[in-house]
């Protein structure tokens, strides 16, 4: 349950028709689907009053089911995991509209590495009422600062996001080094509101030349805040993402 003055809805978008590594989702780490890990790290960190899988496949929704977990179907042509977000949002407003005010977060379903210290930072912002989309940064390693599936980000004083890019941001031109590189992390929380903007807004050529949907937000004025946080994931976008977060699951005490 969590102890933020408005309810805090999460849902997890599970796309099996996941393009690089197909069936994801539902693929084994260390004796579990992707999604159960997911799913377990969001609901043992108790800060949402609910958590929800967004599903494209009665597939999906068979493992939820079978595991008691909420899950909604969704469209399996919506494009982003943002719309997905946006269309449970939609669903549980028309059956409950107090939760119009609602703070709901997009919880990426290929991050099993989440744990309590993500959401906390991904929730900190709101307590300030300009807040309306937030998400997290940690420290980004010397290989990832090159690596184009690193999403490096670059905020201003007040935490707002300049800027997010698989190009090395900010570029070092005189060679300095005494640049702060940050990851981008793929959480989000979004007041309704902001919410329910994402999909009216056509698709910009930010976002479809870096594949980033958060930049169509940027580029249409609207901002995001970036909360720093110390620990890394490792989202799961190839076997070997599968294999290298099986051994850092199996190395916990």
């Amino acid at each position: 349950m969590s102890d933020n003055p408005r309810p805090v809805i999460g849902v997890i978008p599970a796309r099996l028709a996941s393009t690089r590594l197909p069936r994801k989702v539902l693929r084994e780490i260390a004796g579990k689907p992707m999604l159960a890990w997911v799913y377990e790290a969001a609901a043992g960190a108790r800060v949402f009053d609910r958590v929800i899988v967004a599903a494209d496949a009665d597939e999906v929704a068979a493992l939820c089911r079978a595991n008691q977990w909420e899950v909604r179907l969704t469209a399996p042509e919506l494009s982003s995991g943002t719309d997905r977000v946006h269309a449970v949002a939609a669903e549980l407003v028309k059956e409950d509209a107090t939760l119009d005010h609602a703070i709901f977060v997009n919880i990426q379903g290929d991050e099993p590495l989440l744990r309590r210290d993500h959401f906390e930072a991904l929730l900190r912002p709101f307590t300030r009422p300009e807040v309306n989309v937030s998400t997290v940064m940690t420290p980004c390693s010397a290989v990832d600062v090159s690596n184009p599936n690193a999403v490096k980000v670059v905020v201003d004083r007040h935490g707002r996001a300049l800027y997010f890019s698989r190009a090395p941001i900010p570029w070092d031109r005189d060679g300095r080094g005494d640049l702060a590189y940050w990851k981008h992390l793929g959480l989000y929380a979004y007041r309704k509101q902001s919410l329910d903007l994402f999909p009216r807004l056509p698709p910009s050529k930010l976002e479809a030349a870096e594949r980033l949907e958060q930049l169509r937000l940027l580029e249409n004025g609207i901002d995001i805040y970036v909360e720093p946080v110390e620990f890394d994931t490792v989202g799961v976008d190839t076997e070997t993402d599968l294999s290298v977060v099986e051994a850092l699951i199996l190395r916990r005490p």
